[in-house]
């Protein structure tokens, strides 16, 4: 068989013929590549069982201990411990650089440790990668679909890589293919998709081999609001039905609110985890922002007065107190320059991590495409797969 061609770039025209032959191509390797599977699938099945019975057993989907990662004298992870709990909806947030990425590359095998402990459905991530690779899937930040095959043509590539014969994918795909809302189109090519069906597709090729922890590396980056709700909804109908542990890194707060719990992770260590209500509740006061005509007078101001030490920032003096609705009367009284602007909010998820690293989550994430172009987990995938 003939190796596949490199893909065509973006808006290149391509002859039917060669759209065809790639085609064939791939389906052809899907028949040998499913040929050679065949014995590694009772292996994959066996390794299926044995991490349903650990999680059935009490057993955490996700258990890290003491885990280090240095690359030369940069610490990159420095002592981290969690656990997840199967089924778990778990957030993992964190600046860029702060060991967030590392931290899942080497849970998925890509890295290996310094020092320190990683299981994944029950398995160690250094004795036995391979078992840890057949019960996860990915969805990496970067699209990896295949442009000039079906959707179906994706799912079945993906398929027999993880040891499913051709003949029992058609079976595996076709409720995931109708979960994600795309049974009508799994016959068209992807590069007739839309972001939000190509996203919808990755996720369900994610969960094709019934992994028991879904990686979920920015899912939605790139999407329009409207999108990105269709995206959630259909992740947590795949999370009901296939009862699968969900690892997500995002830096939308609106989607953090949606698990179960978040780990906060800042220049290597994990510096908060729990549910997104206590870690509100941790930073324990409310937020007021006051624009005056002199911001730094007023800081001293009210240092003076009220003994509160307020924080200069581009929107104005921003104030940590316990009740804010009742502090604002209380601090016209001691004002002396010109009043702008004031406003009162309750602890947001953006406030958590402004209080535990010192930036606003927005403020501390890269560009986009410099995070994918760095991003060790794609890098890695792609090494592994030349």
């Amino acid at each position: 068989m003939r190796a596949l061609a490199p893909l065509a770039e973006r808006g290149e025209r391509i002859p039917g013929a060669r759209v065809a032959q790639r085609v064939d191509d791939a389906q052809e390797l899907v028949e040998i590549t499913s040929a050679n599977h065949l014995l590694n699938l009772g292996v994959v099945h066996h390794r299926r069982i044995l991490a349903d019975v650990s999680t059935r057993n009490g057993a955490s989907a996700v258990e890290v201990e003491g885990l280090v990662r240095r690359f030369g004298d940069f610490t990159a992870v420095d002592d981290v411990s969690f656990s997840v709990k199967p089924g778990e909806l778990f957030g993992f947030l964190g600046p860029n650089g702060a060991g967030k990425t590392t931290t899942i590359s080497i849970l998925c095998t890509l890295l290996r440790p310094t020092a320190g402990a990683a299981r994944v459905a029950g398995h160690d991530v250094e004795r036995d990668p391979g078992a840890v690779r057949s019960n996860i899937g990915l969805v990496f930040q970067e699209l990896t679909l295949d442009d000039y095959l079906t959707g179906a043509q994706n799912l079945s590539f993906h398929a027999v890589l993880y040891g499913y014969p051709a003949g029992q994918v058609r079976e595996r795909a076709a409720p995931l293919l109708e979960m994600v809302g795309l049974t009508d189109r799994a016959d068209q090519q992807v590069r007739f998709y839309s972001g939000g069906m190509k996203r919808r597709l990755e996720i369900a090729r994610g969960l094709l081999h019934s992994p028991r922890v879904l990686f979920l590396d920015e899912p939605t980056i790139g999407l329009d609001p409207q999108t990105r709700s269709h995206i959630w909804e259909y992740v947590d109908t795949l999370r009901e039905r296939e009862s699968t542990t969900m690892f997500l890194t995002t830096h939308y707060m609106d989607e953090a609110e949606r698990c179960d719990r978040i780990a906060i992770i800042d220049e290597g260590r994990i510096v908060a985890i729990d549910t997104p209500s206590a870690l509100k509740n941790s930073i324990g006061a409310d937020t007021v922002t006051l624009a005056t005509a002199d911001d730094e007078a007023t800081r001293r101001q009210i240092a003076t007065d009220l003994g509160i030490e307020g924080e200069l920032t581009a929107d104005g003096l921003r104030l940590r107190v316990p009740d804010g609705e009742s502090f604002v009367p209380r601090l016209f009284d001691h004002l002396r320059a010109g009043v702008r602007s004031v406003t009162v909010h309750r602890p947001s998820l953006d406030d958590v991590f402004l209080e535990y690293t010192g930036r606003a989550i927005r403020d501390a994430e890269a560009g986009a495409t410099d995070r994918l172009k760095m991003n060790p987990m794609v890098r890695g995938f792609r090494k592994q797969g030349t």
